[in-house]
């Protein structure tokens, strides 16, 4: 675990603070505008080691790095392709699938990444979803 310093600390506040995925650019944009001087870089490599302990999850959206603060443990997503609301989920479904197939092709050890991506309830309602 890396140590707590001023400027991880802003970063993981912000991530905390922000319910979608959000790249580097923006996150900085927002602690910039509430007067912080953090610079890039830092809230680029803060995001990372964030990514690399758990704490936060990484998502590569047409070659742009995506972060969100996650809870501890495996877990999946749904994700809205309008708004870029996240909800973590669980899917026992899908861990025994991805077994399944790893069994079937001879793979051991298997682990995967699942994002489902669709539209809120919010949006495909068009109602504004809720801060």
């Amino acid at each position: 675990m890396k140590r707590n310093t001023k400027q991880r600390e802003e970063v993981w506040q912000a991530l905390e603070a922000t319910p979608e995925f959000v790249s580097a650019q923006e996150l900085h944009q927002k602690l910039r505008s509430t007067g912080s001087t953090i610079g890039l870089a830092t809230v680029y490599r803060t995001l990372n080691a964030l990514a690399e302990e758990g704490s936060a999850d990484a998502l590569s959206i047409e070659g742009e790095n995506l972060y969100r603060a996650c809870s501890p443990g495996h877990h999946h997503h749904l994700i809205c392709r309008e708004c870029g609301t996240t909800t973590e989920i669980e899917a026992g479904e899908v861990e025994a699938w991805a077994k399944s197939i790893a069994q079937k092709h001879g793979y051991a050890d298997p682990q995967h990444i699942v994002d489902i991506f669709g539209t809120c309830p919010s949006c495909h309602s068009g109602v504004a979803p809720s801060p």
